[in-house]
């Protein structure tokens, strides 16, 4: 049974946009207008702005900032324990939970007669996800599913592939002999999905919304409808260019049509999801490799290959608050001495940016989920921090990267080469004994939350020394 490591590709960054009037008469007009208006909110991750507008970016992190012309700070998303990364085990995603079909027999003009078909389907393989067929109200003031069904039944799905998430609006299905008069009928299928969970960490918004939709609507080839619970505006315009190849309609904000009963005879409640941006199947469609052709028309970008350059093109994924990488300008004067193009992290139109490059460097977090944009055969190289990180590093990035054409490396630093070494004494357990740490709480809090990375030239100079092997090859 598949045992889910918990992920924390997760920082917490700080950003600040201070303004201020020239002269006392706009600092009096500013406030009136702020006292007179209510600003319309919505917030963005850090990592995020460069898919949502193709800027720069030198910060990966998951603190939320309100979009209102003052980018003020609010809380961070604060994560439990007990309720992040849940996934179904493969037990729960092959045994049916509901699986109710009703049948009729229809007349038809064929030569066979008679033919069975089905007039009402319902099947649910978790908590998480169900498809159904027939005569479908979906009711967004209840936040309710019904079924036409002589069948009397009904149960609580939760539209996100992390299982008992707080964040995400639970629904309820109902099969009933009654359903309400409809007020929309359309002839499209629908996928009701949350935008809720983890959503604004960039690593979650791929892993858990992005590619899980693009696995569930693929087939439907852009005529599903896309049903948003627990809706975030400023999300769909992040990621505005990738979910206009999803589908051909407009985004439906499920929880405001509280005057509306929407009527469909095909629809999906959740997410398809096998793991962290892999497919059960790797070899048939759809695959994440067929994901990243998808990215690559939404993006326009032109690199499909790498290792075809005379030097070929590097670039280092920066952090600024924790697992920062702090002596970066050492390493990128290494690369260049071995043959490499440093690129800057900071560049405009990032997505085409780390297109553009044949390897990938960066310390474990969201940031490396860029490599989606790399071209095949590129070499992503994760820098693992010191302490019980690795399984989260492979779970997130080394084992994804194989499904993506990618060759990936890992480095793991020493303790030396962490800034923990600085603040404990050698016999400490934190240094000595880091696999006794187990427990989330103390991962997150000790190796992911306090430590910074100062590599070792030395003995990092052999990874990128491989790298350059691999592209050669």
């Amino acid at each position: 049974m598949y045992n889910p490591i918990f992920s924390k590709s997760f920082s917490r960054t700080e950003r600040k946009r201070f303004g201020s009037c020239a002269i006392f008469l706009c600092f009096i007009i500013a406030l009136g207008i702020s006292s007179s208006l209510k600003p319309h909110l919505h917030l963005l991750s850090l990592i995020g702005d460069a898919v949502k507008t193709q800027l720069s970016i030198t910060d990966v992190g998951n603190m939320l900032v309100v979009d209102d012309g003052t980018r003020r700070i609010i809380k961070p998303i604060v994560v439990n324990p007990t309720e992040y990364l849940q996934l179904p085990s493969d037990a729960a995603q092959n045994k049916l939970i509901v699986n109710h079909t009703t049948n009729i027999i229809t007349s038809t003009d064929s030569e066979n007669g008679s033919k069975m078909e089905p007039k009402h389907a319902t099947m649910c393989r978790n908590s998480n996800y169900c498809e159904m067929e027939g005569d479908i109200r979906v009711q967004g003031k209840s936040s309710t599913i019904m079924l036409s069904s002589q069948s009397i039944q009904s149960w609580s799905v939760e539209p996100y592939p992390r299982k008992g998430t707080s964040r995400v609006k639970k629904w309820t299905i109902k099969l009933v002999p009654h359903v309400p008069n409809c007020t929309q009928h359309h002839t499209h299928p629908a996928i009701l999905f949350s935008m809720g969970g983890f959503a604004g960490n960039y690593f979650h918004d791929f892993a858990d919304i992005l590619f899980p939709l693009y696995l569930t609507s693929s087939h439907f080839q852009g005529e599903a409808q896309f049903l948003a619970t627990d809706h975030k505006p400023w999300w769909i315009t992040k990621f505005r260019h990738i979910l206009k190849k999803l589908t051909k309609h407009s985004i439906l904000d499920i929880d405001g049509e509280t005057s509306q009963v929407h009527c469909y005879s095909k629809m999906r409640i959740g997410l398809r999801f096998h793991r962290e941006l892999i497919t059960n199947n790797p070899v048939s469609s759809p695959s994440m490799q067929d994901f990243r052709l998808l990215l690559r028309d939404a993006y326009s970008l032109r690199r499909d290959g790498a290792g075809r350059t005379p030097r070929p093109r590097l670039m280092i994924v920066d952090r600024k608050r924790t697992r920062v990488l702090t002596n970066k300008r050492q390493v990128s004067k290494l690369a260049r001495k071995m043959g490499f193009e440093v690129v800057a992290a900071n560049m405009p139109g990032f997505a085409g940016a780390v297109n553009s490059c044949d390897v990938l460097v960066g310390v474990h977090g969201a940031g490396l989920t860029n490599m989606v944009f790399l071209p095949d055969r590129a070499v992503l190289i994760q820098v693992v921090p010191f302490g019980n990180v690795d399984g989260f590093g492979r779970l997130d990035f080394g084992n994804p990267a194989a499904g993506m054409g990618l060759r990936y490396l890992e480095y793991k630093i020493g303790a030396e080469e962490s800034s923990l070494s600085r603040k404990y004494s050698k016999d400490h357990r934190i240094l000595r004994n880091p696999e006794s740490y187990v427990k989330w709480e103390q991962v997150w809090s000790i190796y992911l939350n306090q430590q910074n990375v100062t590599l070792d030239l030395r003995r990092f100079k052999p990874t990128l020394a491989k790298a350059l092997k691999l592209l050669r090859r």
